[in-house]
């Protein structure tokens, strides 16, 4: 699922959406300089956030075809999955992972995390945590079962707290810092805020979810008319609840670099 994102990166970037800017100039004010390495750097949208906010930053993503967009944006982006990354010698004062973190290793991540950061860097993994109205949610899930019927993923779930969910996941990748004794302590913020979704909009953003990327258009399409129906029945829009949802630690001055 993680490599399919990059199947059409220009939509990726046009629908998803981008962070809140007071997560942004926290971590920029909370930084000891302004070189930032971002983790799983996509096509670059949380990059070129921080790029406007006045860092330099370097993007790490493993799938060229995301990368190759990033650069075209003008973000300087390596192809490698961050594990087997060669930072080449380069330190940084920020390590961001913009909706990420899930998709490595959290104790490898943590690691060479630590070895990159100069002293005091701040590492920090974030989120946009959403809960999706219960008429969209029933829609997509019914359409989903029908398009994907031997498909283990469960879309009913989707209507627990969505944060409940990015709670247990932040805490299994906190732990993972925590067992390389390379960092202090651990902050959680959160920023909540809405966004408004047209059905057009919900629509074009829906094929860049994981679960979606690789269905084909005979079954894509039936999905899409049907969750586009229920939007209709919403009148034709509706605004999502989002939570932004982040962890942050510094560098021990003691930890090993290099």
């Amino acid at each position: 699922m993680a490599e399919s994102f990059g199947i059409d990166a220009e939509r990726y970037d046009r629908t998803r959406l981008r962070y809140p800017a007071a997560l942004v100039e926290r971590i920029v004010a909370a930084a000891p300089g302004p070189d930032v390495l971002d983790i799983g750097s996509g096509t670059g949208i949380a990059a070129r956030q921080f790029t406007e906010a006045g860092c330099r930053v370097l993007g790490v993503e493993p799938d060229a075809r995301m990368a190759e967009f990033a650069r075209r944006a003008g973000i300087q982006t390596e192809v490698a999955t961050f594990e087997d990354w060669d930072p080449v010698g380069r330190d940084f004062d920020a390590a961001i992972a913009a909706t990420a973190w899930h998709w490595i290793d959290p104790i490898a991540a943590a690691a060479k995390a630590a070895r990159v950061l100069r002293s005091g860097g701040l590492l920090t993994a974030f989120w946009n945590v959403f809960q999706m109205p219960p008429v969209v949610l029933d829609a997509f899930a019914a359409s989903y079962r029908q398009a994907v019927p031997d498909s283990p993923i469960d879309l009913r779930a989707m209507a627990a707290p969505a944060a409940d969910t990015y709670d247990t996941m932040i805490g299994k990748a906190t732990g993972g810092i925590g067992r390389t004794g390379a960092f202090g302590e651990v902050e959680h913020w959160r920023f909540e805020w809405e966004w408004h979704y047209t059905k057009e909009t919900w629509l074009d953003q829906m094929p860049t979810s994981g679960i979606l990327t690789r269905l084909p258009p005979d079954r894509l399409t039936p999905m899409l008319d049907s969750v586009g129906a229920a939007i209709d029945r919403l009148g034709g829009g509706f605004t999502m609840p989002y939570l932004t949802m982040a962890f942050a630690c510094r560098r021990n001055d003691a930890a090993p670099t290099g």
